[in-house]
């Protein structure tokens, strides 16, 4: 039987095996031989067509679009980037990467067309394979549906789920820490849905039956097992909706969907706003000492930085040879306060390194 085969085998015995307190053991060994034999498939997949096509990261940040084939994906990055990306009113117009740059709040985001994935995407229909292993270098995903169809985006989510993302999710807290005896031993702060029935069938099917496990959130069976794969990419998604022009009443969608009409130029604000705020971006600007600070270009840091992050990014001598620092901004207490390298800045903050 190929793994094709025992995939779809289990996948049918998952959909017609009712689950509960009689059936969770099994639940639990099914999905996680699910999730192995998925990451074997994905494996032999890159060995046969390549990993996936190959792009260059450049400037602060990667964004990708996703979606199904002539949904606006190339009007929107010739709309929000300097890039010309070949249009056209069929599908699979674009074969290949179409990098280009959208500049917002100073920072310089690299956005990527890429080709239109379809249903059947993570099995390896159309271009999916490659298209998917590319989603894996991003910092964030763009996906972008038809405003008349717009049950394609739980299509894309199911196809990315199938193939090892997580949308908008954290990492489960979970530490396993192999023994060589002793069984398995568990511990939770917190009280526990998963019984630990499942937790020990799951991890048996990872060859794991020694080992002191902790669980600091309630989670289920599916972060159990991600929380055991390599191959998992928790990544942030924005979603569009696209070609709003096309219809008189607006559709009733999430809160969380964006809508924009990429040919009209309507909501694409919007759009580049949500996108630096799921990157999670943050603008820090440089002031020599004596000087007026540069609030021209400001240096841009993913996250929450610290002051010694900033000096890191300039050079590790000036980490190497750090003294202190006199911040401007939200975070500090007065202007000009002096303070130490763990001292954490916020967007907008000014900094005065002193080394």
């Amino acid at each position: 039987m190929t793994i094709e085969d025992q995939i779809k085998s289990i996948e049918e015995e998952l959909a017609k095996t009712q689950y509960n307190k009689h059936t969770q053991f099994h639940i639990g060994q099914l999905k996680a031989k699910l999730a192995r034999l998925r990451q074997e498939q994905e494996e032999r997949s890159k060995k046969r067509a390549g990993a996936g096509y190959s792009v260059k990261k450049s400037g602060d940040a990667t964004v990708l679009l996703v979606g199904f084939p002539s949904v606006g994906k190339s009007t929107l990055i010739n709309k929000i980037t300097k890039v010309d990306s070949k249009v056209g009113a069929y599908d699979f117009t674009t074969l290949n990467v179409i990098p280009g740059v959208m500049e917002y709040n100073s920072a310089k985001i690299q956005v990527l067309d890429m080709p239109g994935i379809i249903e059947g995407a993570s099995a390896g229909k159309g271009l999916g394979r490659q298209v998917l292993s590319t989603v894996r270098n991003a910092d964030l995903v763009v996906i972008m549906v038809d405003v008349q169809n717009p049950g394609q985006a739980d299509i894309i989510k199911k196809e990315l789920f199938a193939s090892g993302f997580r949308i908008n999710q954290k990492p489960p807290d979970v530490k396993v820490v192999r023994k060589n005896k002793g069984g398995i031993q568990m511990s939770s702060t917190v009280k526990l849905t998963i019984s630990k029935e499942e937790i020990r069938s799951v991890l048996g099917q990872f060859g794991i039956h020694n080992a002191d496990v902790l669980i600091r959130e309630n989670i289920n069976t599916e972060q159990l097992i991600d929380s055991m794969m390599k191959n998992r990419v928790y990544v942030p998604a924005v979603f569009a909706v696209n070609k709003i022009d096309m219809v008189k009443q607006q559709p009733n969608l999430p809160k969380d969907f964006i809508l924009i009409s990429a040919e009209k130029s309507v909501g694409l604000e919007q759009l580049k706003k949500a996108i630096w705020e799921k990157l999670g971006l943050t603008r820090i600007y440089l002031k020599k000492i004596g000087k007026d600070p540069d609030m021209r270009e400001p240096m841009i840091i993913k996250g929450v930085p610290t002051v010694m992050d900033v000096c890191q990014k300039i050079h590790r001598e000036f980490a190497k040879n750090f003294r202190f620092a006199r911040v401007w901004g939200r975070t500090a207490k007065f202007p000009g306060q002096k303070v130490g390298g763990e001292h954490r800045l916020v967007d907008r903050d000014i900094v005065e390194l002193h080394v």
